[in-house]
């Protein structure tokens, strides 16, 4: 365990950890200002994290290029990442958790066949005779044991950004992962977890026991299977905390924040985006002229504009 100075974001309720004399600094997760204060909490010392390998200027040209790609984005929400506001790096908790599991399982193993049958079908208004194939199911009991060893199965500790957003930054490179010093976050900000072990080592297990379960059907095999009771037996359980490198930029826009993320390793980039309802509607009539222009050219009468007989 060690004692940190964090403070809670009144917006997105991230645990932005602090250190020197700082009183005053913005939420680099959400752009809301935060006045810190000057608790204390405990919290288990991260065992190890991946140093940044990105520069700033290297994740705004990754985030830029992400951005440009979007259709009917703002336009600017591009000039906003262009007029070059600094990126916030952030080392973002994570969990990872180890396994040996052995599992036991019921369940029953399906199998295809086919049967021939006569029906009469109506074609062009006249009924025929044909023959069609059936496909039937039968079923067989099914048992046995699966094991699996799990390694570094992720879980990000951060309640302060959306899931999807963390969980699709991958894919991180954790052979990279240093022994955890205070000396690499310089310069850089780090989130405590919100997410506690207890929560954390939870998530695992579910992650997990959806991939014993996939284990189970192959074992199983057949073309279907249903698994009736998966009974597992988990041993050499190992966790720790890291600290995974993020570069973050947040953008408001209409009174809403978004949030851009660049994997402080690999360069890949989440984020939300805003629509332009003013790009949405020019694409719409744009569409629409395109559409009746078309009608028009090959059947003008479809659309009552077909010339007078006076004029022929």
């Amino acid at each position: 365990m060690v004692e940190v100075r964090t403070t809670s974001c009144p917006n997105c309720g991230a645990q932005v950890e602090i250190s020197g004399a700082t009183h005053a600094t913005e939420c680099p997760f959400c752009a809301t200002p935060v006045v810190l204060d000057t608790g204390t909490q405990r919290h288990i010392k991260p065992q190890a994290l991946v140093p940044f390998v990105l520069t700033e200027a290297e994740a705004r040209k990754a985030m830029i290029a992400w951005l440009g790609s979007l259709w009917f984005a703002p336009g600017t929400l591009l000039e906003y990442a262009r007029k070059g506001r600094a990126m916030n790096g952030v080392y973002v908790p994570f969990w990872t958790f180890d396994a040996d599991t052995a599992s036991r399982y019921s369940g029953e193993r399906g199998e295809y066949y086919y049967e021939t049958r006569t029906v009469r079908v109506r074609v062009n208004g006249r009924m025929e005779t044909r023959e069609e194939r059936v496909r039937h199911t039968r079923w067989y009991p099914a048992s046995g044991h699966v094991t699996r060893a799990f390694d570094d199965v992720l879980v990000m500790a951060s309640r302060s950004l959306p899931s999807r957003l963390g969980n699709e930054l991958t894919p991180w490179d954790l052979g990279a992962l240093t022994a955890y010093t205070p000396e690499f976050l310089a310069g850089f900000q780090a989130e405590g977890y919100t997410v506690g072990l207890d929560a954390g080592h939870q998530e695992a297990r579910e992650r997990m026991s959806g991939v014993i379960r996939e284990d189970v059907r192959r074992d199983i095999g057949g073309d279907e299977q249903r698994i009736h009771d998966v009974d597992t037996d988990w041993s050499d359980e190992t966790f720790k905390h890291i600290l995974l490198p993020v570069w973050m930029a947040a953008y408001k826009y209409n009174g809403k924040s978004y949030r851009f993320l660049v994997n402080g390793q690999t360069g890949e980039v989440q984020g939300e985006r805003p629509w332009s309802i003013w790009k949405i509607g020019f694409a719409v009539i744009f569409v629409v002229t395109l559409v009746l222009g078309a009608v028009y050219l090959s059947d003008p009468e479809a659309l009552g504009l077909a010339q007078p007989d006076w004029m022929d």
